[in-house]
């Protein structure tokens, strides 16, 4: 009735618990990734230009008006 005396089905059965592990990586690595939200927001690892982090550090004022002006023209040219 049972093939090999119902244990025939023991040395596969860690096949599907293992496919289904990786699977489980597998969708867990894409949505960390940003997958879902189309990657088009940016994340905290995105490289953000020298202007936007000049413009960044103006805003909280890590620097002078003066010191953003001469950055922004180093910048420019």
């Amino acid at each position: 009735m049972w093939m090999n005396g119902g244990w025939g089905w023991m040395p596969w059965g860690w096949i599907f618990p293992l496919i289904f592990l990786v699977l489980m990586v597998v969708f867990m690595v894409f949505m960390m990734r940003g997958g879902m939200c189309g990657g088009s927001h940016k994340t905290s690892g995105s490289a953000e230009t020298p202007r936007e982090t000049l413009d960044r550090r103006y805003a909280r004022g890590e620097i002078t008006r003066e010191e953003y002006q001469q950055m922004r023209k180093d910048l420019e040219g």
